[in-house]
């Protein structure tokens, strides 16, 4: 039995240009999403503070704002983007999503075509609300439901290398997100808007995988979650940071977003992330531009960038300590 509470929003209504056909993509249908979050009430209950809960009229417009942009294909698609926006509120254990698509065009009559998605964090579950047997239920991922996802590090202020071990350790302990594989560190120039700066500290850099249960924009929410943790900042544009975490890609996904690209749109051309990540895996391949190692031979023959080595211990596996 699942102890936590829920708060259900259903019957929202957004107009949006989701589908297959160009005729969909022209001009658009509505879509009906409904759902159901499993979260903690008791505190909100007793105190009556909308702090400690969800405020339901604002996730409406996050979900409304989520479904009307940039169209997709289906709307599994979309009903992940609604998880995503839902998971991004903190008190969320878990979340049941589903999308109607009520003027699909289908050649038969029918009443209504949906689909519909639950996932769960349960690395959020509250002391003592699921037992033992039901958190291991939980905590088993569905195979189907993982990506393998690339995240760069780097960090040039600070004692770097622990910055970089202890974000890995982070990560490799958030809800929905294994760390399975890391570059060794490698050494760079800080690299600015004007170009290297070689007066500047240098950055140590790595590159990991991740598998993750999380869609792009909640894996993007961790990352900076980590980042604010180890005090980065971003005032200045390419200025020298505590904590830099990108994610690199996402699968074999391509999401064209105001504040999130995947694949990262300069990875391509970036030595320091080019380098560790073939050190990491020497066949890989960024999705919509080719093999790594290839664009890796490609950025130092036009640039002569140098990355060097840093001796340093693996930085996976993760210390069971640490987990």
């Amino acid at each position: 039995m699942n102890p936590l509470d829920e708060l259900t929003l259903t019957g929202l209504r957004v107009f949006a240009h989701h589908g297959v056909f160009d005729h969909e993509r022209r001009d658009g249908q509505p879509f009906v999403i409904d759902v159901t979050l499993h979260l903690p009430l008791a505190v909100a209950g007793a105190t009556d503070e909308l702090a400690r809960t969800v405020h339901y009229g604002v996730l409406a417009e996050e979900i409304v704002a989520a479904v009307e942009r940039d169209p997709v294909d289906l709307i599994e698609t979309v009903a992940e983007r609604v998880v995503d926006v839902v998971l991004a509120h903190e008190s969320v254990v878990g979340v049941r999503v589903t999308v109607h698509k009520p003027e699909a065009p289908i050649t038969v009559p029918f009443a209504d075509v949906s689909v519909s998605i639950t996932r769960w964090l349960p690395g959020r579950l509250p002391a003592a609300a699921f037992s033992a047997r039901e958190v291991a239920t939980l905590r088993h991922w569905d195979q189907s439901a993982v990506t393998r996802a690339v995240v760069a590090l780097g960090a040039n202020l600070g004692d770097r290398e622990a910055t970089l071990r202890t974000a890995v350790a982070e990560l490799d302990g958030e809800p929905g997100v294994r760390v399975v594989a890391a570059s060794p560190i490698v050494q760079t120039p800080a690299l600015k808007l004007e170009g290297v700066d070689e007066e500047a500290p240098a950055y140590l850099n790595a590159v990991i995988a991740v598998d993750t249960v999380l869609g792009p924009r909640a894996l993007l929410s961790v990352l900076q979650r980590v980042e604010t943790r180890h005090g980065r900042t971003r005032e200045v544009r390419w200025g020298d940071r505590t904590l830099d975490l990108d994610l690199l890609a996402y699968g074999s996904a391509a999401v064209l977003d105001q504040d999130l690209v995947v694949p990262h749109p300069r990875a391509h051309e970036r030595a320091f992330v080019l380098d560790p990540w073939v050190r990491m895996d020497a066949g890989a391949v960024l999705p919509g531009h080719g093999r790594v190692a290839d664009l890796l031979a490609d950025v130092v023959a036009a640039t002569g960038e140098r990355v060097d080595e840093f001796p340093a211990a693996p930085l996976v596996p993760v210390p069971e300590a640490l987990r």
